[in-house]
């Protein structure tokens, strides 16, 4: 059974870093070529997209607030990405969600994401 797990999150003050990781497991994965990326979603908010990376790592995208601060990356034989955030603020708090998508071009609309994690929290004081 495909499935995604979130680790990394927690508390941090601003202007802080955190690295969240997901990991990938099951037959899917170890199968088939998949994209992957990063969403949050605040209270009250719609799920956002935050950051892509494709299956070879060599395309990456990010929302323009996010652009500079956050790095994905992602780690092949361990079936593994991850989500470097740095500089972090107050609006950074939300729920961070791992997705992935068959196929290695990356993607960066929700709907396009197939698989999802569970979720870990951010929470970033001032």
């Amino acid at each position: 059974q495909a499935q995604l797990v979130e680790s990394g999150g927690g508390s941090v003050q601003a202007g802080g870093s955190l690295r969240l990781s997901c990991a990938a497991s099951g037959r899917t994965f170890s199968n088939y070529a998949y994209a992957m990326g990063w969403f949050r979603q605040a209270p009250g908010k719609e799920r956002e997209f935050v950051a892509g990376i494709s299956w070879s790592g060599s395309s990456t995208s990010y929302t323009d607030s996010m652009k500079g601060r956050f790095t994905i990356s992602r780690d092949n034989p361990k079936k593994t990405v991850y989500l470097q955030m740095n500089s972090l603020k107050p609006e950074d708090t939300a729920v961070y969600y791992c997705a992935a998508t068959l196929g290695p071009g990356l993607r960066a609309s929700r709907g396009a994401y197939d698989y999802w994690g569970q979720g870990t929290q951010v929470t970033v004081s001032s």
